[in-house]
Parts: structure tokens; C-alpha cells; sequence
């Protein structure tokens, strides 16, 4: 049987110039990692020294097991965006099961201190937080493929759920002994990307460990060590939890009659993209328009 790839088929329709990064990064998250990887092939090939796509290239053959092409084009990622993006990126867990990685870990790491003038003073626990965020990561965009490709209550997703429960208990069992040893990480200790990863492992914890931690999150953003839009995730996910209306629209459900996603019932919609402005959100009809859900607010 002749089998041909969404590529192979985009390939045969489209020009070499209309193949761009989002084609390939769409093809990477449905799983066809061989088509994502010929695009960027052809983008490279084309675009020379220009190319902007190092990053994704690196993404993709690392989830590809292609190791060796896979650093290569990491590190000429990290000279053009130095960040810890390559820390808290689940593409990446084959690569950090090679001798190689605690170089390139030394390496990047010393370009972000040199980048921010020594700006995250622990960087053991950021080091150990930016894994968690992997972690946290792993295995969403498996799941969205398989729901969209084999349905929601198929035996695979189900699966796929149970693995991501156990990854995350582990994460929230971690995160914990950690915050009790040193208190919750602040952004001028481990910097962003550190800080951001205790609050969605959190975040997807249960309702208990949400209710325990949201005042120390909304302390922090009160002295500008963490973000309010994260309060503002956070506090939803404590109303919904139990059965009130939510204040700033963040949080949606499935419903299985519909076969669709829905809001949780808001509080107030005639103020919830005024709520939503204070924190750093944008607006509701936008942040819902992903899931296919039209939001028109009533006026007030």
C-alpha cells in the first residue's frame, strides 16, 4: 500500500515558496514528524544563513531520535535567542538522555547569566524547575492529535491521560518537598521561565494543593515576584473547583452532549474583559475563539 504523508501531499500541491515554519511546526503537532522535518529541510535549503527556523529543526529531529543534527541545530538557535526555552521543552527529553547535554546545559546557562548580568542567583533549583516545566509540558500535543484523529473517550486518550496524571503527581509530589526546603520560587531567584513552571505545575495539580498555594502566589504578585494573569488562572481553577462562576473567563469544560468545549459560567460577563484587562489578559471573545466558542459579552 502506497502511503503519503500530509507533506507528500502538501508537497505535491504548493509551491516551495508558500512552505513556511507554521506549515511544518502544524505538521509537528499532528504528529507527522518525517513531513516537518523534509519542510524545514526545503525552508533551509532555501533560506540559506537566513533561515528561522533553527529552533523547530531541533525540535523535530530530536523527537526523531536524529541526535547529532539535532544539537547541531540547537545551538545555532541559542546564539540567535538566548533563553531557556531549550530547558523547559519536552522535544528535548532525547537529547538530555545523551552524554552531550550537560555541555550544551553549561553552555546555555552561561550565556543567560552573561545576557542578564547574573540575573537568577539559584540556579540548581531553576535548573530543576525548568525540568518540571518539561515535564508539565509533555505529551498535550500527543493528546490533541489522538482526540482529534481517534476521538475524545477513545481507549488511547484515556491512556495518554493516565500517563500525563502520573507525570504530573510526581511533578506536585517534587514541587513540593522543593517549596517546603526553600519557599516558593520568585522571579528574581530563578527568573521567569523557573517561576512560571511551579505555578502550572500547580495549576494542574488538584483543588486542595490550588487552594494552599494561591495566597502565596497572589503575595508574590503583590511584591512583583510572579505574574497576576497566573493569579488570575489560578483563582478560576479554585471557583470552578467548587461550583462557583469564575471571575476572569480562563476556564472551559467538554461537554459531552455537544461534543464540545464550553465556558464554566462567569461571575459577571458585562466586567469579565475589565477583570480580565487588570491582570494582563486580553479579551474573552479572543482567548475563547481557539476552541471555537463565540463570547459576546452582554452590555452592561
Amino acid at each position: 500500500m502506497l502511503f503519503l504523508s500530509s507533506y507528500s501531499l502538501l508537497a505535491q500541491n504548493s509551491s516551495t515558496a508558500s512552505i513556511n515554519s507554521a506549515t511544518a511546526d502544524s505538521l509537528h503537532q499532528l504528529g507527522d514528524i518525517k513531513g516537518a522535518i523534509n519542510i524545514f529541510k526545503l525552508m533551509y535549503q532555501r533560506d540559506g544563513a537566513d533561515f528561522n527556523g533553527f529552533y523547530n529543526y531541533a525540535c523535530v529531529l530530536s523527537a526523531d531520535g536524529q541526535v547529532d543534527s539535532a544539537f547541531k541545530y540547537l545551538y545555532i538557535a541559542c546564539t540567535h535567542d538566548t533563553s531557556p526555552n531549550a530547558f523547559c521543552d519536552a522535544d528535548f527529553f532525547t537529547l538530555r538522555k545523551d552524554r552531550r547535554w550537560n555541555d550544551f546545559e553549561t553552555y546555555l546557562i552561561s550565556s543567560l547569566q552573561k545576557k542578564s548580568n547574573n540575573a537568577i542567583r539559584d540556579i540548581e533549583y531553576a535548573k530543576k524547575l525548568w525540568l518540571m516545566l518539561a515535564n508539565d509540558q509533555a505529551y498535550y500535543d500527543c493528546i490533541k492529535t489522538a482526540q482529534i484523529k481517534i476521538g475524545m473517550n477513545s481507549t488511547v486518550v484515556k491512556a495518554l491521560w493516565d500517563l500525563k496524571k502520573r507525570i504530573n503527581d510526581d511533578n506536585q509530589k517534587e514541587l513540593e518537598q522543593m517549596v517546603e526546603a526553600k519557599g516558593w520560587p520568585k522571579k528574581s531567584q530563578v527568573g521567569e521561565y523557573a517561576a512560571t513552571a511551579a505555578f502550572l505545575v500547580i495549576q494542574h495539580s488538584d483543588a486542595e494543593r490550588q487552594r494552599k498555594y494561591l495566597p502565596a502566589i497572589k503575595k508574590l504578585c503583590e511584591e512583583q515576584e510572579a505574574r497576576w494573569s497566573n493569579y488570575a488562572l489560578m483563582y478560576d481553577r479554585v471557583e470552578t473547583s467548587e461550583n462557583k462562576p469564575q471571575k476572569y473567563g480562563s476556564q472551559l469544560r467538554f461537554n459531552d452532549q455537544t461534543q464540545k468545549y464550553e465556558l464554566f459560567p462567569l461571575l459577571d460577563e458585562t466586567k469579565v474583559d475589565e477583570w480580565r484587562k487588570e491582570v494582563g489578559l486580553g479579551p474573552l471573545a479572543d482567548y475563547v475563539a481557539s476552541w471555537h466558542i463565540k463570547f459576546e459579552p452582554q452590555k452592561k
